[in-house]
């Protein structure tokens, strides 16, 4: 019965109803937000808006194909909203947005005809959202660093701009890693932790020490476990800092197993019931040092005066990474031809006192002739040698009462780490 009578009704008449709905929620709208505003002050609310909907529709429909009607009336409204707009400055006003907003209900026609319903009210909302949401914008604007969009840029400029002009052949026989592929990995890895770092200041400022090993380990575990070990100098809760540790570890095999799907999906689901393991095991840990945590007063430290989070797109960081992926990369290819799989176990332990991420972006990247059982081990091995090293800095960065609990939950992840290692895989 509904599609008989929308077929009975023109569509011409239809899309006119179109236009005066959009057009009238606008004004609407409009009249809302400048409640509290002189009558005199405003351009105009429902009736003003829903007549500039109208008029673009006839306008439209009087010659649709060359549109000289249309842009006639366009040119008519835009020296009306000139005039307006010069008297409004007189009064120190300098807002356009009333202005721009009139201009879309005036093209509202030619997109209903032209364009599909979905996009339309797609754009009517985004017009009605954007306008109400004035103050929340002010107040995010707020927390922006001076060279924050700078930041964003760097970020576009080396994903969508670097990455797809470089050739995908090796350069070299030596090295068989592709420009594209090494500037991939820059990408994908500075994708994450930018990611983790947009968290961190926008969505959770005020995070707990819990949120902060959590957001930090998906920047770097490593990093999170040094700077949280220091700052418990002068903090209490010694198991609720290491609870804050183990979790940022977990956050290490998230974040690498993200990495693995976007480099190598097979070997990410080959991963991904080790790395299930490991994770249940890190929260459980970090649930029990948290619960197990004693102090009276709750830790809310947000580590300003030492930031994890600091730039990810730096150009030193961006060097250093560059570096470490091509000397694994040698390292990786000379290891495999000379050495096989038993060379790869051994290099994958000597690693985990580096940045894990660059030797493990290269086994997902190049089998090395490799089976992918022995790629599965050999990152593993290389998350348990890392954590074996923040067990180290845990240890030596740390005031003495919280050393016990570093040491037991990273034995416990080391060890489960080396059991799957080599008995299981």
């Amino acid at each position: 019965m509904p599609e008989e009578l929308l077929n009975i009704i023109p569509p011409d008449v239809l899309k006119f109803l179109l236009v005066l709905l959009f057009s009238l929620l606008i004004g609407l709208e409009q009249r809302r937000y400048h409640l509290n505003e002189e009558p005199e002050s405003r351009f105009g609310t429902d009736r003003t808006f829903t007549l500039i909907g109208i008029l673009g529709f006839i306008l439209y429909l009087i010659n649709p194909q060359n549109l000289i009607p249309f842009l006639g009336g366009g040119a008519v409204i835009g020296v009306m909203l000139s005039v307006y707009y010069r008297e409004k400055i007189k009064t120190k006003e300098f807002g356009i947005t009333s202005l721009v907003i009139a201009l879309i209900t005036y093209c509202l026609a030619p997109l209903i005809y032209t364009q599909s319903n979905w996009l339309v009210i797609l754009i009517v909302v985004s017009v009605l959202i954007l306008t109400e949401i004035k103050k929340p914008l002010l107040e995010f604007s707020k927390k922006f660093d001076y060279n924050e969009f700078t930041t964003l840029a760097k970020f576009l400029v080396i994903a969508g701009v670097i990455l797809p002009l470089l050739p995908d052949k090796p350069v070299s026989a030596v090295i068989n890693i592709t420009p594209y592929k090494f500037w991939l990995a820059v990408v994908a890895v500075s994708g994450i932790s930018y990611f983790s770092y947009l968290l961190k200041k926008f969505v959770f400022p005020k995070s707990g020490i819990i949120l902060t090993g959590i957001l930090g380990g998906m920047y770097s575990s490593t990093a999170t476990t040094m700077i949280l070990a220091r700052r418990s100098r002068e903090m209490p809760g010694e198991n609720r800092i290491a609870a804050a540790v183990i979790l940022a570890t977990a956050m290490m095999y998230i974040r690498i197993f993200l990495l693995a799907l976007f480099f190598n999906i097979t070997l990410a689901f080959e991963i991904a019931p080790y790395f299930a393991v490991l994770v249940a095991i890190s929260s459980i840990l970090g649930l029990y040092f948290y619960r197990s945590d004693k102090s009276a007063e709750s830790i809310s430290d947000q580590l300003n005066s030492e930031s994890i989070h600091t730039n990810p797109l730096e150009f030193k960081t961006a060097l250093l990474f560059g570096s470490l992926f091509i000397l694994f990369a040698f390292l990786t290819g000379f290891v495999s031809d000379y050495y096989g799989a038993g060379g790869i176990k051994v290099l994958s332990f000597v690693v985990g006192v580096t940045d894990i991420d660059p030797f493990i972006i290269n086994l997902l990247q190049s089998k090395f002739n490799l089976e992918n059982t022995f790629i599965v081990m050999a990152v593993v091995n290389a998350t348990t040698s890392n954590n074996f090293l923040k067990m180290i800095y845990g240890i030596t960065l740390s005031k003495k009462s919280l050393r016990r609990p570093v040491i037991a939950g990273f034995s416990i992840l080391i060890a489960a780490g080396l059991i799957l290692s080599f008995v299981f895989i």
